[in-house]
């Protein structure tokens, strides 16, 4: 067997079970393995530290995928993995729409795979996972028996680990534009060209927690891109919903949505940029309302450029409440695991003193459950979701 050894001084966090080993944490390398193979990797003193798949090309030269010495990394430890992956979503009840496989939280590092009632997205981000993509549709093939499998794979991480952008199917050809289900409402999906997987599962459970402080509202919603929380906010009986997104695209879809659920009349989607439309409407005395959401893409994605991320997140959202009526709720969002929780909250701190504004803290919640957080695993705690009254 292929074998890592690694340094004496390593981060405590490999010891607490994190999979991601960096190059400068090993030692020396025996059995000149190539990158994708799966090798067993050792602690300084010779004790067994699992076995993963290693990329001498990565800065993550190696990626653990199990701590059990006896287990046998083949196209059947995929298909068990995939088996618990379902049971665990079927226990907290995700049974339509999920995201089946959430890598590193899940066991299987730089692995997506997102269920769309009978439709699969599989994203592979290392090459480690992408050597075992057959297996993993193999085992989709198995335990579901899908209309279809789509490979989203056009990401430029994946350039990282010496692999191409692509997209494509690893099923029959189907029809990649859908509809799902999702809280009584129905969604148009384009899992071919739309983002990430094509649809943003990780906010299904934040959708519902508006329904109480939407009704009866005038409510504006920023970065819109499709329109779910606008669409959710006109179904739980908002008097008004504005959504405002700089893609064209994403408007047009949203339109489209709003007409699926016969919302057209309440709620309307316009082409704009958000940055300067909530600091131009800021200043005129009749753009108020009492609800206004923002739910931006991450403004960085290197901690280099966190404080980058720091000043957009304060401005939008300090522009935002200035744009609330008094009593009135803000929904925010931030979707990037280099702002943490606590950073987050102060962010939102920050932007209150500035507007002058007080906060009752209505609810503050992360990503729905079907992406599991595990502690000391920065990295799956990303998406944090605040519901604020502004007074």
């Amino acid at each position: 067997m292929k074998k890592v050894y690694l340094k004496r001084k390593i981060a405590q966090r490999i010891a607490g079970g994190h999979p991601w080993i960096f190059a400068n944490e090993v030692e020396r390398v025996e059995g000149g393995p190539v990158a994708g193979d799966v090798v067993e990797v050792y602690f300084h003193d010779g004790k067994f530290a699992g076995k993963g798949y290693f990329n001498a090309q990565s800065q993550i030269m190696l990626r653990l995928l199990t701590v059990d010495k006896k287990a046998t990394v083949n196209d059947d430890f995929f298909l068990q993995k995939i088996k618990e992956c379902w049971s665990y979503r079927q226990q907290i009840g995700y049974v339509e729409n999920c995201r089946l496989v959430f890598g590193e939280a899940d066991g299987l590092p730089q692995l997506i795979i997102d269920k769309f009632n009978d439709y699969f997205v599989i994203q592979t981000l290392a090459l480690g996972i992408d050597v075992w993509k057959p297996a993993l549709v193999k085992a989709l093939q198995t335990v579901f028996k899908p209309k279809g499998i789509y490979e989203r794979n056009d990401v430029p991480v994946r350039e990282l680990e010496g692999l191409p952008q692509q997209k494509g199917f690893l099923s029959e050809p189907f029809d990649t534009k859908i509809i799902i289900n999702e809280n009584g409402l129905k969604f148009h999906v384009d899992l071919e060209n739309g983002q990430k997987t094509g649809y943003f599962l990780d906010q299904q459970d934040n959708r519902r927690a508006i329904q109480n402080i939407v009704k009866g509202a005038d409510v504006l919603g920023a970065f819109t891109y499709t329109g779910t929380f606008e669409i959710h906010a006109a179904h739980y009986g908002a008097k008004s919903v504005l959504g405002i997104d700089i893609s064209e695209n994403a408007v047009a879809q949203a339109n489209r949505n709003a007409e699926l659920n016969g919302l057209q009349n309440v709620v309307k989607f316009e082409v704009a940029n958000a940055f300067d439309v909530l600091k131009q409407w800021g200043k005129e005395e009749g753009k108020r309302y009492d609800v206004v959401m923002l739910d931006p893409p991450a403004f960085t994605k290197s901690r280099a450029n966190i404080q980058k991320a720091i000043t957009g997140y304060k401005e939008i959202n300090l522009r935002g409440m200035k744009l609330i009526k008094p009593g009135g709720f803000l929904v925010t969002s931030s979707c990037t695991n280099l702002v943490q929780p606590d950073l987050f909250l102060k962010i939102i701190d920050m932007a209150a003193k500035d507007a002058r504004r007080k906060l009752r803290q209505i609810t503050f919640q992360a990503q729905s459950s079907d992406h599991p957080i595990i502690w000391n695993m920065e990295n799956t705690n990303y998406l944090k979701f605040l519901i604020v009254q502004v007074v």
